[in-house]
């Protein structure tokens, strides 16, 4: 029997090589896609309020096999939100995994809705979890809460000022439930409106964001300090904060790192639990942003 060429046994060796190569790859993208799309129950656009004749609605992601814990996603990006089914299971995986229920929160998008009625309408929000715990199966005492850039500014206006109901609640048991939350993990969030620093938003009058003017309200400078204040989270800091994650880029000129690490340092001064995480070159947002959701959930393990 005639042996083959060497360049065809090599030929041969890499097409098996390559065969192999591609069943590896093909196994990986099912385990990661197995992996991002855990089972859930699904229940979208549940109303949790209103904001005058607009419905604000919360998306419930509940997991196979439920912990007994909540997170609550501020879905928001510029303080616009989507409407219901607006996340993406992939995109909270590592949470559901974990066994928490997610409730995906939106809210009226500015302009139509001032940033301070948004504060107030996720506050609501929380109201509604909570108030609803058994309903959905989660402890009313252990709540985290998520978000990204305008959604980590909303989960850090929680950390900060959410707390006991209203005592005049208009007979609405929901409002007399507490939006405080348990546990914060969160992506570049703006705390400081007074001081925009290096921001690509800062015109450097003392004002709004030059692209939010609107969204507060188109304030005069004088009335800005008190609006910027009131809704800035860095000026409301105080030494009964949940246990806060920040993931930051250094070089996000939108929201620059600056925002997060003077947080952190008032933070620290009360005696608070922080940390902060900097991502080396990231922007605002970065591709593996969808691992550090990992992190997030283990965050929430040790903290929750």
């Amino acid at each position: 029997m005639a042996t083959r060429p060497l360049w065809q046994r090599w030929l041969i060796r890499l097409f098996k090589l390559l065969l192999v190569l591609v069943i590896l790859a093909g196994f990986l993208i099912g385990l990661l896609y197995w992996y991002a799309h855990p089972k859930i129950t699904r229940q979208d656009g549940i109303v949790y309020g209103h904001r005058e004749e607009f419905p604000l609605t919360l998306d419930v992601l509940t997991p196979r096999r439920p912990n007994g814990l909540a997170i609550a996603v501020m879905v928001s990006g510029g303080w616009k939100s989507d409407g219901p089914g607006g996340l993406d299971t992939w995109m909270v995986s590592p949470l559901l995994r974990r066994g928490y229920t997610v409730f995906a929160v939106c809210h009226r998008s500015q302009p139509k809705a001032t940033v301070m009625e948004i504060i107030a309408d996720v506050n609501r929000g929380v109201r509604f979890i909570r108030h609803h715990a058994s309903r959905y199966g989660i402890d009313p005492d252990r709540i985290g809460v998520t978000g990204g850039s305008a959604g980590g500014h909303l989960s850090l206006m929680l950390a900060t000022r959410g707390g006991p109901g209203e005592v005049e609640h208009n007979g609405d048991p929901i409002d007399a439930a507490s939006s405080a939350v348990q546990a914060v993990a969160i992506f570049y969030p703006v705390t400081d409106l007074l001081n925009l620093g290096e921001s690509t938003e800062n015109l450097g009058d003392g004002g709004p964001p030059k692209s939010f003017i609107k969204a507060f309200g188109s304030p005069t400078l004088e009335d800005w300090k008190g609006i910027g204040r009131d809704t800035s989270p860095i000026y409301h800091v105080h030494e009964d904060l949940p246990p806060i994650l920040i993931h930051h880029g250094d070089a996000d000129t939108l929201t620059p790192l600056d925002q997060s690490t003077r947080f952190q340092e008032a933070v620290e001064r009360v005696g608070g639990t922080i940390q902060l995480r900097i991502k080396e070159g990231g922007n605002h947002g970065w591709l593996t942003m969808p691992w550090d959701i990992w992190q997030f959930a283990e965050w929430f393990d040790k903290h929750l």
